[in-house]
Order: structure tokens, then sequence, then C-alpha cells
């Protein structure tokens, strides 16, 4: 199906798409189309969940929209909410409709991946946002560098270990779902500091769809098995993170063992600054999302170019053996003096972090403000 035909024949099917999309319940579309013509450089994203981080809805569907809506591009923001068989259903919604973009983060890579040849048969181009689809063959990848994110756990976990007077010793790994592509890349980040160290893992175990109640039940089973055995704990995000912590504060130990995280949510970083985890790794998420959606405008504009421009790395997807053109950003550690540098970005606000007398200790200590 050729674009044109797409643009003047698909007109009624797109209003009807995105009306369905919008009216199913979920936090639906940010921006509908108006007027009886599909309207030029119409973008379809589909964001992962609302469960295993905060960020999908409270960070990146706020800056992507904001960054179409000052391009003018017409967007459609959905959220799976963890379900493939939905994520299948939007995509196929978003293909039928004749979006110009698709920017998808997967579940897996085998929908994922299922997704964008849908998409690329119908030349619609498509960028892996976060997660690499492996054997998917999209156009573009936007991320961090995932492996620089896990190598920031591993410094921190080992510095905080060694301010605890801890050279040696066992350490668990908490990794995220199996199926996540960036959560294979963080564990050989982290694994590999940590080894490096002279540090033994003793328990490494992952966490199915980056689940925080499953998270908790898997690490209470560690702390039994190892009889608490262990001086460091490497949790791949600040979910993950929180549900160990809550196991070692029912065993009178939080705060005691060093616990890592990623994301900077809020309830990460409140974590940091009361001494119970302690790091985790802010994404500057604003940047993520203008780069994707710079490279969705270039697309939609016809200027390869300028595409091909702004992806000036490269990421190896391990099945199809081709290199995905890629925008790669940097992460940072954020520790308890430096959470006033995620404030100062705007990511989130001191009014939101300084909540409770403990708190707002903390945050006077640490110059939250």
């Amino acid at each position: 199906m050729s674009k044109r035909y797409m643009a003047v024949a698909g007109a009624a099917v797109l209003a009807l798409v995105l009306a369905a999309c919008g009216s199913s319940g979920d936090t639906g579309s940010s921006a509908s189309p108006s007027g009886s013509e599909a309207p030029q450089g119409t973008v379809g994203v589909i964001l992962p969940d609302a469960a295993s981080s905060a960020r999908w809805e409270t960070a990146d569907r706020k800056y992507l929209q904001e960054a179409f809506d000052a391009a003018g591009v017409e967007a459609d923001i959905q959220n799976a909410n963890g379900d493939k068989a939905k994520f299948s259903t939007l995509c196929d919604q978003f293909v039928s409709a004749g979006v110009s973009v698709l920017l998808i983060v997967n579940l897996d890579s085998e929908t994922g991946a299922a997704c964008v040849q849908k998409a690329t048969a119908q030349g619609i181009q498509v960028i892996d946002y976060d997660r690499l689809t492996l054997g998917g063959g999209s156009s573009f990848y936007v991320s961090f560098d995932n492996v620089a994110v896990g190598t920031t756990i591993g410094e921190g976990l080992v510095t905080c270990m060694q301010d605890n007077g801890k050279d040696s010793g066992n350490v668990v790994l908490l990794n995220g779902s199996p199926t996540d592509n960036n959560a294979t890349l963080f564990k050989q980040g982290y694994e590999k500091v940590i080894k490096d160290a002279g540090y033994t893992v003793v328990e490494d175990q992952a966490v199915p769809d980056w689940d925080n109640t499953k998270a908790g039940t898997i690490f209470e089973q560690i702390f039994t098995k190892t009889d608490g055995d262990f001086i460091g704990v490497a949790a791949a995000n600040d979910g993950l993170g929180g549900a160990a912590i809550a196991v070692l504060d029912k065993n009178g130990v939080a705060g005691k063992i060093p616990v890592t995280g990623q994301d900077a949510t809020d309830e990460g970083l409140q974590r940091v600054l009361l001494g119970t985890q302690c790091m985790t790794v802010y994404k500057a998420i604003k940047k993520e999302a203008d780069a994707a959606s710079q490279l969705a405008i270039a697309l939609i504009q016809g200027d390869t170019a300028a595409a091909d421009a702004l992806a000036t790395g490269a990421t190896a997807d391990s099945v199809t053996g081709q290199d995905v053109p890629s925008v790669l950003l940097v992460p940072q550690g954020i520790t308890a003096e430096t959470v006033k540098d995620v404030v100062a970005d705007g990511f989130t606000t001191a009014e939101n972090l300084c909540v409770t007398e403990d708190l707002k200790a903390a945050c006077t200590e640490y110059g939250v403000s």
C-alpha cells in the first residue's frame, strides 16, 4: 500500500482508529486528528506499561507529546499496559490507519518484531524507543547506552560497599525481565564491574516482566536461601530495588546492605535521600524523547540525511547480525549528594520528594529545593 493511497483513502480509517484507541479506557491519545483528511506526518506511539516504572506515563508520554506538539505533528500515544495482545492490537490499528512513523517500546522481541515487520511491509518506518527489538529490523533505535547504564549501577554499588568497609563478599543480582534486551545489557555492565572489583555473585535472578511483586517474592526466597549472607544487591531498576529493600526492612537490615536502582523515580530518589537505597541512575528522558521525536519528524519530512545525521551510533542486533542506526545517550549515577541535580534538570520537584519530616530533613541536608 503506498503512502499516497493511505493519505487519501485512509482518512476515515485513521479517524476511526484514533478515536477507538482514545476511548479504550486506558490513558489514551494526547492528540486527535482534526478535519476530514488524514493529517500529514501522523506518529503512532506504543508505550509498554505503567507498572514496571512510573517513567512511561509521567515522563515519556509528556515529553514526546510536547515535542510533537511543538513541531505541529499529529501524534497518538497509547500504552499496552503490559499486555502483549493489546500491544499487537495497537500495532495493527496504527498500521491499518497508515501512520507515517511508528515508535514502539516492545514488551518482548517476538511481538515487537512481528509489529515492526507488519509496519515496514506497508512502508511505515519504525523507531525502537528505549528497547531494541531483536530480529525486528527497525529503521532506528533511540535509547541510553544500556551497558553504560549497567556499568554505572555496578560502579555505584561497589562504591557503596567499599564505603561500608567491604572490599570483598557476596553480592546478589536482581535483574530485569529475561525478555527485555535492555535487562541483558544492564546485567552485562554491572556484573562485570562487580566481579572485576573482586566480589562474588552468590545469587543471580531475573524478574519476569519487571514485576515488582514477583521481585519481592524472588528476593525473599534469595534472602532465606542465603540466610542474608550478602553485602550488596545490584537491582536493575528502582522498582526492583524497592522490592528488595522492603524485604531487607522486614529483616531489620534496610540501609545496612547497599541496594541500587535505575530511573530516578520519586520513590527511588526518596530512598536514596533516606539512605535505604545507595544510588539510582538518572536517564534524562526528555533528551531521549526529544531525540526520538526529532528522528520521527525528519522521517515524516522525507529528510533521510537529517535522520542519518542524528543517529551517530550503531547497536548490534544479535538475531539479524545487523547494526541498527542508533542515538545512544549517556546516563548519570545519582547518590544522595546529587539528587538535587535531578530536580535542577526539571525531572521532578522538591515538592514531590520532600513530603515527610524525615525527607524534609534529608532534602535540607542535601540541598534539594
